[in-house]
């Protein structure tokens, strides 16, 4: 079994958590406009769930982006 080198975990992770971040917002943000009946064509148009689910998946992103202090003594 091989230990990956020191940090390169922690650099690879937040890469991969900034880009869920960033789908999460994109997403996110379609199903809030499709919720608002802003975007037309799908069968979440006017949706109050869909405006619900946006809203939170949009939080999800935002709070993957937040940089978090690091508890390391």
């Amino acid at each position: 079994m091989t230990v990956p080198a020191p940090g390169h975990n922690g650099r690879m992770g937040q890469w991969v958590g900034r880009i869920i971040g960033v789908v999460l917002i994109l997403v996110g943000g379609l199903w809030t406009l499709q919720g608002l009946g802003l975007v037309g064509g799908s069968f979440m148009t006017g949706s109050v769930a869909w405006l619900v689910i946006g809203l939170v998946t949009v939080v999800m992103g935002i709070a993957l982006l937040v940089p978090r202090r690091s508890r390391r003594p």
